[in-house]
């Protein structure tokens, strides 16, 4: 994937496009996506009780906005240059014996982005942060509300069952989508790009983002794959905080915007849009000086008192389809607690509903949630 936005002759072409404006007719709600979502909300929160660690490195940074950019990328927070402070997290899921580093899963990585000024979405009103939640996958296996009823229900009867799983799992259209997160290929986190996976209003337009690792060691890194035979069992953990350790991460931010509504789908997450025909365009820089990514003190806090919510941040970032409805009573709960004995079907969802899992989830650490408005407010 192209990291730069292209040439002068490219950019020119990129701005004089066809995107797809975002306006009230872009999504079409489900007649029964309210009763998808609620019944996952009752699926999750049993769950959830069983176990509620994780294993996390945090990180702080700055996000650069490039000035300068064509006017068909000024939009929302990127209307104008600008450096903003930001806390990052990295997330695996070690912690099951049968599910440690070792094993092909999705990694998450998320930010929350302080210092913005203007109209905030109704979740987030009088908190003035942009929070950015990735995955290591470019489409969402939970595709809609009804796809994530079905296969949450799978996973929790057959999770530790896989020959029964995977017979279930075949017997469905979207087998190969259901299937491929068994088999991500397993290498540095750090050298890990990331995607929205689903769609987000970018101002005037719809589109979908990544995350680009850019520097030179990140890139080398990403050659290097976990070998099961030769590393333990927190393999990624202990290179990641090696690395921050001695070296300084940068990575780029990058906006794929919507053009064809039937052939870029906003309802649905499950279909990778090519970026061939739909380029990746630059618009951000994220910089983060080396450091220990695991500071206990920054460590306990986030998990005792953070929440990053796609909900929290600027209208003109609106999260857009079933899945962001979805993530709106709730998301990423199996990836904000997971433990021994549960981990394996944590990381089975990506996604899921999140105020609800974390309300739950303070409930059970006896801690409450802090909204944090400044990065003075972090440790």
């Amino acid at each position: 994937m192209d990291i730069s936005n292209r040439g002068v002759d490219d950019e020119a072409k990129l701005a004089n496009r066809n995107y797809i404006r975002c306006d009230a007719g872009v999504e079409s709600i489900p007649e029964n996506e309210e009763d998808d979502i609620k019944a996952v909300a009752d699926m999750i929160n049993p769950i959830q009780k069983a176990q509620w660690n994780c294993h996390r490195r945090v990180v702080k940074g700055s996000f650069i906005v490039h000035d300068h950019l064509p006017k068909h990328l000024k939009q929302s927070m990127f209307d104008h240059g600008a450096e903003y402070p930001v806390v990052c997290r990295y997330i695996s899921e070690p912690g099951d014996p049968g599910l440690d580093d070792r094993i092909p899963q999705p990694r998450g990585f998320a930010r929350k982005v302080f210092g913005l000024d203007g109209h905030f979405l109704p979740g987030g009103v009088g908190i003035p942060t942009q929070d950015i939640e990735f995955n290591s996958t470019p489409a969402l296996d939970l595709a809609d509300a009804k796809t994530t009823r079905e296969i949450i229900d799978l996973r929790i009867k057959y999770g530790n069952n896989q020959p029964e799983l995977y017979k279930h799992l075949e017997a469905r259209p979207d087998t190969h989508l259901q299937k491929f997160r068994d088999s991500i290929r397993n290498t540095h986190l750090e050298s890990t790009r990331q995607y929205s996976q689903t769609a987000f209003r970018f101002g005037d337009y719809i589109a979908k983002y990544c995350l680009v690792p850019s520097s030179e060691t990140q890139k080398k890194l990403y050659d290097e794959t976990l070998k099961p035979d030769e590393h333990g069992s927190d393999i990624l953990s202990q290179w990641l905080q090696n690395f921050h350790r001695e070296h300084d991460a940068e990575y780029v931010l990058q906006f794929q915007l919507c053009e064809n509504l039937e052939d870029q789908p906003v309802e649905y997450a499950g279909k990778v849009r090519d970026p061939e025909k739909y380029p990746w365009q630059t618009v951000a820089t994220l910089v983060v000086p080396r450091q220990d990514s695991f500071d206990w003190e920054l460590k306990n806090f986030w998990e005792d008192h953070i929440r990053v919510d796609p909900w929290h941040g600027l209208k003109t970032t609106q999260p857009l389809g079933s899945p962001s409805r979805l993530k709106r009573v709730g998301a990423f709960v199996l990836k904000l607690c997971c433990g021994a004995g549960f981990s394996k079907l944590l990381t089975l969802f990506p996604m899921a509903v999140y105020p609800t899992s974390s309300a739950l989830r303070r409930k059970m650490n006896v801690r409450p949630e802090v909204n944090v408005t400044t990065m003075a407010e972090v440790p």
